[in-house]
């Protein structure tokens, strides 16, 4: 009876741990790549990753072999009269050859991955960010107008008590999109450069005031979570604080979301702190 008791005290909390939304961008110890990919262009960007990965290793590893068997084979020991040619024609056309048809490998899917990244598809709405010293500005013009300021969690602000919050990655009101919509995002700042990066979506957009950039995203349905990035221009003394905490979520929390944030954005976070309330209790029923 007590082992019973014990496996479905485990069983329970480890539903309970597990309806927590995943979260992806935190730093792990002994972390080591790219971060997971969630969205079609990064998926993307890993391919293309591997691709280079593999070609790399494999010109690092021929031209280590050849600076070794040039030191055994024409060493003095082996060579006391040194050869007087400076040239060899073969050679000269093959090293020649060999580096542009390499190239040429590359830029087949490099172009590919830059045209995918670059052209937007039909977007089912668009979300406008503005880089400031130090936060960031986002606007939902497709859902009534709204806007809100996104500050960095101070220490002493941070909690997991709706959601898992990190510590210079959480924010005290932070974005929301719906899994399976392609979202165009704009980017503009209001005094310096700032650039809007979220590893895992594979976005990373420069902020320029007087111009606006466009970039996109998509997450698929069943990558529902919560994914942190950060500004990757150097901006000023805060830049390390300006981070970016994206929620996605279903489709009908989302709408409860922005109906929430047009009467005030910053209180809609109560939307979500129910949406994972009630994912918790759902997994903790089912293990009951």
């Amino acid at each position: 009876m007590r082992l019973k008791l014990i496996a479905g005290a485990v069983l329970t909390a480890a539903l309970t741990g597990a309806a927590s939304a995943t979260v992806v961008g935190i730093p792990v110890d002994g972390g080591l790549g790219l971060q997971e990919a969630v969205t079609p262009v990064m998926e993307n960007i890993v391919s293309f990753h591997n691709l280079l990965l593999w070609i790399i290793s494999a010109i690092c590893l021929l031209v280590l072999g050849l600076i070794a068997w040039i030191v055994v084979r024409y060493r003095a020991k082996s060579n006391p009269v040194a050869k007087k040619f400076s040239h060899n024609t073969l050679i000269e056309i093959i090293w020649t050859a060999v580096p542009v048809l390499i190239l040429i490998v590359i830029a087949v899917p490099s172009f590919r991955l830059l045209y995918f990244q670059d052209v937007i598809p039909e977007a089912d709405f668009t979300i406008k960010v503005t880089g400031n010293q130090w936060n960031w500005t986002y606007e939902y013009p497709d859902h009534g107008g709204f806007e809100f300021v996104s500050n960095m969690l101070e220490d002493d602000a941070i909690t997991s008590e709706n959601w898992e919050q990190a510590r210079l990655l959480s924010t005290d009101v932070p974005i929301v999109v719906p899994s399976g919509a392609t979202v165009r995002v704009q980017v503009t700042a209001s005094d310096v450069i700032h650039s809007w990066a979220v590893p895992a979506f594979g976005v990373k957009m420069d902020g320029i005031p007087g111009r606006l950039n466009e970039t996109w995203f998509l997450v698929p349905e069943g990558n529902e979570g919560i994914y942190f990035g950060q500004c990757s221009e150097i901006c000023g003394i805060r830049h390390a604080f300006m981070p970016i905490e994206v929620h996605v979520v279903p489709e009908e929390v989302f709408t409860a979301w922005t109906e929430a944030a047009n009467a005030d954005p910053y209180t809609a976070s109560t939307v979500l702190a129910s949406y994972y309330a009630s994912q918790r209790a759902t997994r903790v029923a089912a293990a009951n």
